[in-house]
């Protein structure tokens, strides 16, 4: 199994470079940021997590100028969002952002998606809440075409380009591995049509027998689909840095483990990334 670690990586927590390094010193598989281009003040959409929304959450740096700092200040650590907002996203320009990091980091960058949860926050970038996960669904399609031919093109509902030239490609190939965040009644029909992974999180995937069942279902479903269950990846966000935790985990399935760290300054996520860093065999 693999350890990761994420942050809110804000204006006012550690930096990531800083953050990074700690990780890879420690021997962590993985560094993974979040993303939210703003959040509307109207505040009508209620947070999911069921209290006041923190403020990290406006607070956030653009993703991949985070993971590229990351990224120089590494080797070995690999980079991931968690998760991109790809429906707030132009696809060409993502595309390349994707691209881009993943040359610059040697091959390291893993591409978390996910489809938010806030209805005024994507709306002000066009998208509309009911056909969110159509607006995803080809947004990668299109993406796909983009890192693997020299002349892209790509004609659907909601993106329409004619051949194009975009450079550079990708190192991995075909592209980086797509993770699909969520866990809703039909995340397993894109997680096989065009993810390499799932990503529900931990906390609440942990709870009773669900998490082995959902992955055992997703496994099925998969060879159902004539996909191969083994080239599709488990990874558990934000998981508690529990050793029973890990262990269930880990008999689960689960490949990779993500445990949060709080969007704060080096003395107090220090010795949070430490005790997690006990818990890599």
């Amino acid at each position: 199994m693999q350890f990761g670690a994420y942050m809110f990586s804000t204006d006012y927590s550690m930096p990531p470079d800083e953050l990074a390094r700690l990780l890879e010193d420690r021997g962590f598989e993985s560094m993974w940021v979040p993303e939210h281009t703003h959040i509307p003040a109207s505040r009508q959409t209620p947070f999911p997590g069921g209290a006041e929304l923190p403020k990290m959450y406006w607070h956030t740096y653009d993703p991949f100028v985070a993971l590229t700092a990351a990224a120089v200040a590494t080797t070995t650590l690999k980079l991931g969002t968690g998760i991109s907002l790809v429906i707030e996203r132009d696809p060409i320009i993502l595309a390349k952002e994707v691209a881009s990091v993943d040359m610059i980091s040697g091959g390291r960058f893993i591409f978390g998606i996910g489809g938010g949860w806030n209805a005024e926050e994507m709306a002000n970038h066009g998208t509309r809440y009911r056909s969110r996960w159509r607006l995803l669904r080809e947004r990668i399609l299109a993406m796909k075409e983009i890192w693997t031919q020299d002349e892209a093109e790509f004609h659907g509902e909601f993106v329409d380009f004619d051949k194009l030239w975009s450079y550079p490609k990708p190192v991995q190939k075909p592209h980086p591995p797509i993770i699909m965040g969520g866990d809703g009644p039909t995340t397993f029909d894109r997680v096989i049509e065009f993810c390499d992974g799932w990503m529900p999180i931990g906390g609440r995937a942990a709870q009773g027998p669900s998490l082995p069942e959902k992955i055992a279902l997703l496994k099925r479903q998969a060879e159902e689909a004539g996909r191969d269950p083994a080239s599709i990846s488990i990874t558990t966000f934000g998981t508690r840095p529990d050793p029973d935790v890990i262990q269930r985990m880990e008999a689960a399935g689960v490949d990779r483990v993500i445990f949060s760290l709080p969007s704060e300054e080096k003395d107090t996520v220090l010795p949070l990334i430490d005790e997690c860093a006990k818990l890599i065999s």
